[in-house]
């Protein structure tokens, strides 16, 4: 999976010490240990002579070369987001000297850390979940939960239940990141069933706009919103008639009240289903599910 882009004896120790469906996350900062993240633990990697492996800046530099197919500037406009996307929806975060100029992030270089992050897919982790959110239609739903807590697994899932249950509705994936389907020379990675349309590496605004246009959606789905920039798209698409499925970070139900622009879309019972995921079992460990008035309807 990661074979094609680690240095050998990163990689070579990582398979020897873990299985990568269990891996979870995978940490590189310059001069420092690699910590492998499996399920809720976090272990440190050690090489053949069981000594800790600490990673150099050339390793970062490998990694990201390769990860560009050998020309960083032609993935700039991700790198200025923080993230590259590689096959099977790997999302690798970077850090480094994040460069400004007239205002404006133009690039980062000199890269000191990586994040990667392997998604899973759980298969049925949305079932108990589903007959909340879905009755003949989509109710228009946010998904609620920490980073790394299973949004986009949880997601992925909904979106192929949909499928499964033989729910006919064409379904627009307004997949900024190319996270949740991981396409490939145009073809997803990731079995979401036949109901699906697919926007990559774009912006919401343009997703959202377009494809209600173009591709007469049913139900949209889009991963991470930001309720400063994305809350007018996504009320515009729920007054055409448009049902919309969303991520967002938040730890409980307090951290999402506090976000800017809860408010609107509570006055304005935009979502008529808030589902609250955690890690405790695992990623998109259902927690809650709450209605409009905010109102429990599942606890775990």
């Amino acid at each position: 999976m990661l074979k094609d882009f680690l240095d050998s004896e990163i990689y070579n120790q990582i398979l020897k010490a873990f299985s990568f469906n269990d891996i979870t996350e995978i940490r590189l900062r310059v001069n420092e240990k690699i910590i492998v993240a499996v399920k809720n633990k976090k272990y440190y990697l050690k090489d053949e002579n069981n000594n800790f492996l600490i990673c150099t800046k050339q390793n970062i530099e490998n990694f990201i070369t390769r990860a560009c197919h050998n020309s960083v500037y032609a993935y700039n406009n991700n790198i200025i987001q923080g993230y590259i996307t590689l096959k099977n929806g790997i999302r690798v975060g970077l850090s480094g000297n994040v460069v400004v100029e007239n205002n404006k992030v133009v690039t980062i270089k000199d890269f000191n850390s990586l994040n990667i992050r392997i998604p899973h897919i759980i298969k049925n982790c949305s079932l108990i979940a589903y007959d909340y959110l879905v009755t003949d239609e989509v109710k228009n739903t946010l998904i609620v939960s920490p980073p790394g807590a299973g949004k986009t697994t949880f997601l992925r899932d909904l979106i192929f239940q949909l499928y499964n249950h033989n729910l006919a509705k064409n379904v627009l994936i307004a997949d900024e990141r190319n996270e949740i389907c991981a396409t490939n020379d145009a073809i997803p990675q990731i079995n979401l069933g036949g109901f699906c349309d697919i926007y990559t590496n774009c912006t919401k605004k343009y997703a959202f706009k377009n494809g209600i246009r173009s591709m007469c959606p049913d139900v949209i789905v889009t991963d991470e919103i930001d309720l400063d920039c994305d809350l007018q798209y996504i009320t515009e698409a729920i007054n055409c008639g448009v049902n919309v499925v969303a991520t967002i970070h938040a730890k409980d139900l307090n951290q999402l009240k506090n976000k800017p622009g809860f408010s609107e879309i509570f006055e304005k019972h935009l979502f008529s289903r808030y589902v609250f995921l955690t890690n405790d079992l695992g990623p998109g460990t259902l927690t809650y599910i709450y209605d409009d008035k905010l109102n429990c309807i599942y606890s775990r």
